[in-house]
């Protein structure tokens, strides 16, 4: 798993993720951000995800943190939570719940949402939290969850 993404002031990245999938490929893809370090203002982050399978496109996300992007810290995005991050699940035959599933019993320190991408055999789940370390909790109940729902008997997406 790789470690979290420390957005720290006076920072400028831009990441791009592109993935292409065959039609019989899984994917578990999992990543965590940081706003900055301890009582930090952080840098300016911008990201892109892409993900197609057989050619499709299943997934096209941009978002932009910090620095000139426009109410990234307002109530609709990030708000007073420190971290987020995301899980995307992608399995040739999943079922994926129509219902989105709510994580996390403490709102102040953090929730995420488990849903399917629209017509598609894939999982995302999107957290927010305060620490970093709720969010890590946040999205293994997200995994787990995933695997309750959907895997057959000692199957792992893993």
């Amino acid at each position: 798993m790789p470690q979290p993404l420390i957005n720290t002031r006076g920072s400028t990245l831009h990441q791009t993720y592109t993935v292409e999938l065959a039609s019989t490929a899984r994917l578990v893809l999992r990543e965590e951000l940081l706003r900055g370090r301890t009582a930090e203002h952080p840098g300016h982050l911008t990201t892109r995800l892409t993900v197609r399978r057989a050619g499709r496109l299943l997934l096209d996300q941009h978002t932009a943190y910090g620095g000139p992007a426009p109410t990234w810290d307002g109530p609709a995005v990030l708000g007073h939570y420190r971290a987020c991050g995301q899980l995307l699940i992608v399995r040739p035959d999943m079922t994926a719940p129509c219902e989105p599933v709510h994580l996390g019993d403490n709102p102040a320190a953090g929730l995420a949402v488990l849903a399917p991408p629209a017509g598609s055999s894939a999982l995302r789940a999107t957290a927010v939290a305060s620490p970093s370390a709720h969010l890590r909790d946040l999205l293994d109940t997200a995994l787990a969850h995933a695997e309750e729902t959907d895997s057959p008997a000692g199957a792992s997406f893993a």
